[in-house]
Order: C-alpha cells, then sequence, then structure tokens
C-alpha cells in the first residue's frame, strides 16, 4: 500500500487493481492530478476490505474519499468487493473501472452498489472529470457503458422483470419532475454524460448534477442506471 497526503482538500482516491503496471500509472496519474490524491492503492481486495472493516469498528469513516475498483481481481471479484464495502460504509462512493463492457456485469456492478463504471481506455481527462463528478453527487458512464445500459434495460423494459426492476409505487407522488429535470433525465435516457447533458441544454455541469440529485430524490434511485430503468419502464419522459 502507498499513500499520499498532499492536499486537505483534495479528493482522496484508494485504487484496487490487480495489474502492477496500471495500478503504477493510476498511481502517478492520482498523485500528480490538481484536487486529487492518492490515498492508498491495494493489489487486492481483502486489503481494502480489511481497512474498511477496522474503520466501521472503530466507528470511523475509511481513510479515503473514493475507491476507484477494478472487476477482476485475485481471490474476490469487484462486483462482491463493492458490495462489501458498500455494507461497510454506505457512503462511500465506489466507482468501477476495468475493460469489461458487457451489459449484465455493468448492471451486476450497479446492483452491487456501484457509483460509476468507467472503462479502462477512458481518457485520463475524462477520468478525473468522472471522479469529480461522483464526488460532487454524480453517478458517470462513459457513454459506451451508457448505451449498453440503455440497450439491455429497454429490451426488459416492458416485463420490468431485469436486475433493476424494483417494486415502487407507480403513483404520482414524489414524481413531480420540473420541466427542466424531465429535459434532464431525457437527455440521461437517451445516455448523454452530465457535460453533453449541460451543452444539449445550455446550462452548466454543476446545474446538471443538482437538478439529477433532485431527480434521483424524487424517483427514490441512487443512481443514473436505476432512474434511467425507472424513466423507460414508468414513460416518465
Amino acid at each position: 500500500m502507498s499513500a499520499d497526503a498532499r492536499g486537505g482538500n483534495d479528493l482522496r482516491v484508494a485504487v484496487v487493481e490487480d495489474d502492477p503496471r496500471f495500478r503504477a500509472s493510476l498511481e502517478t496519474l492520482l498523485s500528480h492530478a490538481d484536487g486529487f490524491s492518492l490515498a492508498a492503492s491495494f493489489g487486492s481486495p481483502m486489503s481494502i476490505i480489511g481497512e474498511a472493516e477496522r474503520a466501521a469498528r472503530s466507528g470511523a469513516a475509511p481513510a479515503f474519499d473514493l475507491v476507484l475498483m477494478d472487476l477482476r481481481l485475485p481471490g474476490m471479484d469487484g462486483i462482491e468487493a463493492t458490495r462489501r464495502l458498500k455494507a461497510l460504509h454506505p457512503g462511500l462512493p465506489v466507482v468501477v473501472l476495468t475493460v469489461f463492457e458487457e451489459p449484465a456485469t455493468i448492471l451486476d456492478a450497479i446492483c452491487a452498489g456501484a457509483d460509476g463504471y468507467l472503462l479502462k481506455r477512458t481518457s485520463a481527462r475524462e477520468m478525473l472529470d468522472q471522479l469529480r463528478s461522483v464526488a460532487e453527487g454524480g453517478a458517470p458512464l462513459t457513454s459506451r457503458v451508457a448505451k449498453s445500459v440503455l440497450d439491455l434495460l429497454r429490451s426488459e423494459a416492458p416485463e420490468g422483470t431485469g436486475p433493476l426492476a424494483r417494486a415502487r409505487p407507480s403513483s404520482v407522488a414524489g414524481l413531480e419532475l420540473t420541466d427542466r429535470e424531465r429535459d434532464v433525465l431525457r437527455s440521461l435516457v437517451d445516455g448523454r454524460s452530465y457535460k453533453e447533458v449541460a451543452a444539449r441544454l445550455g446550462i452548466s455541469p454543476g446545474t446538471v448534477c443538482s437538478h439529477a440529485k433532485s431527480i434521483y430524490r424524487k424517483l427514490q434511485v441512487h443512481n443514473v442506471a436505476e432512474a434511467v430503468s425507472r424513466a423507460i419502464r414508468e414513460r416518465l419522459t
């Protein structure tokens, strides 16, 4: 494990990645990017879970603000590791960073509690932008990942029996979306990122994030995939 405590206001990121070369590249990126610090780096999920368990036993928060999680890991896959981390610290954001882009895998990760799903070929700049989005309450999916999720959700929408089909009341209670919120939700259903939504609607990414938080609260969901799933199933847009 390595750590870098550069700035008190930096987003402290813990990396879980078993490929030494790729892990080293992430360590270098996070150690030098403005607004970020490398809080910890792990080659296996059990190490970070052990730290999270010790923090939970003492009633403390873990020593990192966000976890960047690979999926194919020794001893335990990243989906199960995400599930365990979220059980210990529900408010700890976990962002998957992987080569896998199969829709079922993406949905499994999201259902395990992942707050975002990025592909390893994502550029460094976009990755940092997406991690900032998570810190502000967003739930990033790269455009290719978003399309995969949307295709799967649309294919299962008539039956509503897929992994994100939740038993929620269909009454109008809690669904009083404003016109602007519906514009944002419609753009998310189209697979657009927060930045793309902002450009499309002529507003700032921060404003999009605020609208998204309100949408999640009103729809009683926790991330983009769940919001889109409900929007498609109940034809909210």
